[in-house]
């Protein structure tokens, strides 16, 4: 297929979204409900087949050399697709973003000015490895009324095509549209499908930051992601050390390869003697490969030295950067200089430098006493999520249904007319919200 015949097919498809998108936002509450439950079902009915597309895939990508973060985040094994499937139905059970009154004001008797939530339209997702992204993405989808165009890796194609397989057997049987959800498969449709400003509202990229970065610069759709997760703890002088050590080790070694997991560790001065013995044994033992700065280093003589590199990097495995610092302030001036503001924690028993910390860190997550793994749109109760935010403006942190809608304006009058609320005699407004 030529690039133009490429392009033209890939407007079909964007159109047919986009139609099909149109109906499902003027669906029920209960139709979109309804068909959720019959994605997870169908879901749950094809799981041996998915399961099995997905060793397909992970057999494939090792042949290939696969780096062993992507690979981590390819595997679906059965407790992955099980928790994806429980996110869809927790999905139906979430309150419809879509309709709802943020504003009811008379303007004057008779005329009433309403702000109501909508769906954005339809969502261009393109993504790395991770195929039960895309059942968590196209539940989200359903449910806030948009159409979703999916573009995985090529490692995952196998995984992604039995999903969508079952996903559109399972709207098939109900009110919505199976043509809502598509799926794109090749490397020259990216490009493309950054094009389609026409027929896409938003884009969304999961993956690598050199990955999240090539998106945002080659399109003038709105794009909705983070770059880096480069993620800090700072322990404080007055750190419970045992909880400091459990939520280290859980924040690197948990699953190291998601962007919310630590990659360099702060500890002022004051606990530094007593407390990284006791963390860098612990991280040993869970085969973390630990690198200090000098002050580190004279207390842990046995691991390596980090470089200015270190403090910039997303390792996304089993390494883990550690600095001695003087102080709270000196803390958060490193994570705000090298952190990518996604999620930071502090590990301290004083609520004053946690107040300290929480105004100043300017990150979408900051965390007190608990690890940063927990900055995911499932364990906030989102239901899923369609990705993660560090962007200043909202939607920002995990994305769940809030960040797929929009808003319009509706009034409605009885023949009135600007020109009665201008001049000599213009009429006052009397701006009253129900």
């Amino acid at each position: 297929m030529t690039t133009l015949q490429a392009a033209s097919s890939l407007n079909e498809i964007a159109q047919k979204t986009r139609q099909a998108a149109s109906l499902l936002a003027m669906l029920s509450t209960e139709a979109k409900n309804s068909a959720i439950a019959a994605v997870a079902s169908a879901l749950e009915s094809a799981k041996d087949e998915i399961l099995q597309a997905n060793i397909a895939d992970c057999e494939a990508a090792t042949a290939l050399g696969i780096a062993k973060p992507l690979y981590k985040r390819l595997q679906l094994d059965e407790h992955k697709l099980r928790d994806a499937i429980a996110g869809v139905r927790d999905v139906g059970k979430l309150a419809d973003p879509v309709g709802q009154v943020q504003i009811q004001r008379e303007l004057d008797t008779g005329l009433v000015l309403k702000r109501i939530t909508c769906p954005l339209g339809v969502l261009g997702i393109i993504f790395e490895a991770r195929p039960e992204a895309a059942i968590q993405i196209i539940s989200l989808a359903i449910k806030s009324g948009n159409g979703v165009i999916l573009k995985c890796g090529k490692e995952a194609v196998r995984s992604c095509e039995a999903i969508v397989k079952a996903v559109k057997q399972g709207l098939s049987t109900t009110d919505v549209n199976p043509d809502v959800v598509q799926l794109l498969t090749t490397r020259e449709e990216t490009l493309e499908l950054l094009r389609l400003d026409k027929y896409v509202d938003l884009i969304i990229p999961r993956g690598s930051n050199s990955f999240v970065r090539f998106v945002q610069e080659n399109t003038r759709i709105p794009v909705l992601g983070h770059a880096d997760g480069i993620c800090h703890i700072y322990i404080d002088k007055a750190a419970d050390l045992e909880k400091a050590v459990a939520v280290t080790v859980d924040a690197k070694v948990q699953y190291p390869a998601a962007c919310n997991a630590i990659e360099t560790l702060l500890v002022h001065e004051s606990i530094a003697a007593q407390f990284l013995p006791q963390v860098a044994q612990a991280l040993a033992q869970r085969q973390v490969e630990s690198r200090g700065d000098e002050r580190t280093l004279e207390i842990l003589p046995d691991i390596a030295a980090a470089t200015a590199l270190d403090w910039e990097t997303e390792y996304s495995d089993f390494i883990l950067s550690i600095k001695i610092v003087d102080s709270l302030t000196d803390a958060i001036a490193h994570i705000n200089q090298y952190g990518s503001r996604h999620t930071d924690a502090i590990i301290t028993e004083d609520h004053a430098a946690v107040a300290t910390f929480f105004g100043l860190v300017n990150s979408a997550g900051v965390f007190h006493n608990c690890s940063t793994r927990f900055a995911d749109g499932f364990r906030y109760g989102f239901g899923a999520e369609v990705g993660i935010s560090t962007q200043q403006m909202p939607p920002r942190g995990p994305v769940g249904l809030e960040g797929l809608v929009t808003y319009k304006y509706q009034m409605t009058g009885a023949g009135h007319i600007v020109a009665t609320y201008t001049g000599a005699e213009a009429k006052p407004f009397t701006h009253k919200d129900f």
